[in-house]
């Protein structure tokens, strides 16, 4: 699995968004969103502002946190603030 994928699918799990509220919010298909978190296909790098565009809707936290895990690795618990 890349690294979109598996930061995308750690946030909607830490913040309990379903895979159907991000499509909606993206104007994208759910399954899109499932083949994302799955590891079967990353998301391009040009989806990556659309998805934070589509978490920035529901939870700022969320979106702030996908950024930063994509970008850095880095998770909810880890110390690099």
């Amino acid at each position: 699995m890349g690294k979109a994928g598996r930061a995308l699918r750690q946030v909607l799990e830490h913040y309990n968004i379903t895979q159907n509220r991000l499509a909606v919010m993206m104007g994208i298909d759910r399954s899109n969103i499932s083949r994302w978190v799955s590891g079967e296909r990353d998301p391009l790098a040009e989806a990556v502002p659309d998805i934070r565009a589509g978490l920035a809707k529901l939870n700022p936290d969320a979106a702030d946190e996908f950024v930063k895990m994509y970008l850095y690795g880095a998770g909810k618990d880890d110390d690099r603030g």
